[in-house]
Formats: C-alpha cells, sequence, structure tokens
C-alpha cells in the first residue's frame, strides 16, 4: 500500500494523502496525474459555468484545439485559446444559466500526455427566451503537462442526444445564484 500527496499548484493549505494499491502498474505518481486531471477538468466546468473567464482560460493551453460539433446547427470548431474563450464569453453571458457535470473518467496518461473521456449531463437555461437545453455527451479530451500543471490541450464531445424546451406555462422561474460572475 502506497499513500499519494495530493496538491493543486498554487493553492495554500496542508496536501491530502490517499491511500492507494499500487497493483497493475500504477504507480503513484499515475494516481497523482489522475487527481490532477479531475481537478482540472472540474476547474474548467466550474468556471465555465460561473463564467469566471480568466479561470476557464488557465485550464487550457494556448494552442488548444476545441471541436464542439453541431451545437444548435450551428458547427463549432477552435484552433486557439483566445478564440475559445472569446466565443464562450460572448455566447454565454451571465443572462444564459449553465450546468455541466461530467462523470466516470476514462484517463489514460502516457509520460506528459494524458487522454480523458467522460460523460456530460447538461442544462442551458435562456429565461429571457423561455428556452432550456438537456442533453448527455461523451467528451473527449487531451492533456499536456506544462510547468503549471496539467492544462486541456484538445477538446470537444459527441452528444447522445440534446432535447430544447420551451418555459413558456411552466411558470418557470429563476433566480442566478451569487457563485455567478457578473462581470
Amino acid at each position: 500500500m502506497c499513500q499519494v500527496a495530493i496538491s493543486t499548484k498554487g493553492q495554500a493549505g496542508p496536501k491530502a494523502y490517499f491511500p492507494v494499491c499500487c497493483n497493475d502498474g500504477m504507480t503513484p505518481q499515475d494516481f497523482a496525474d489522475f487527481e490532477a486531471i479531475k481537478q482540472v477538468k472540474y476547474r474548467y466546468l466550474r468556471a465555465l459555468d460561473t463564467k469566471n473567464w480568466d479561470e476557464y482560460a488557465d485550464t487550457l493551453t494556448e494552442d488548444i484545439k476545441g471541436d464542439y460539433g453541431p451545437s444548435l446547427g450551428n458547427e463549432l470548431h477552435f484552433t486557439n485559446r483566445t478564440e475559445l474563450v472569446d466565443y464562450m464569453r460572448s455566447a454565454l453571458p451571465a443572462n444564459i444559466i449553465t450546468e455541466h457535470r461530467v462523470t466516470h473518467p476514462e484517463i489514460a496518461v502516457t509520460g506528459d500526455t494524458a487522454t480523458g473521456t467522460w460523460y456530460l449531463q447538461d442544462r442551458v437555461i435562456v429565461a429571457d427566451l423561455d428556452f432550456m437545453l438537456i442533453g448527455a455527451a461523451f467528451y473527449h479530451d487531451t492533456y499536456r503537462r506544462t510547468e503549471n500543471g496539467w492544462k486541456i490541450s484538445v477538446t470537444g464531445y459527441d452528444r447522445t442526444y440534446d432535447a430544447t424546451m420551451s418555459l413558456k406555462g411552466l411558470d418557470f422561474k429563476i433566480k442566478p445564484g451569487r457563485a455567478l460572475a457578473t462581470s
């Protein structure tokens, strides 16, 4: 049995220690890499949903490739961080509420690169237009280890479904919470 210390670069506080079984060739470093990759993906989604665009950008490499396929009839492809962040900032202002959840990570690390497949469930609410989208997809990411930790270098998803609905007649009310960035 091994013990692995996990800390996120730049965050103060004590390290967390996790017992790890190092069977099947998995090393403590592999475990630390898996956890760091999970953290960057979770941070990516939290920053996206809270509209914290600087933190969102910090999860991405400068040369990120993004392919989100058709979204409401538009193909979404990006070839760098500025392009991707600028699109998200303009497409998802504070009055558009989003909720992204990923589960079931399948992560493979090879040296300073890794791949990850995640199950996504998401919801987009545009109260001004009486519109809501719910859906699911599989994210397919590539990660790169940098001097500032793991970053996402390729991202995108393939939808299993999306469903849109009108909020009219549902007596649907929404109030953005204080976690949502307003600037």
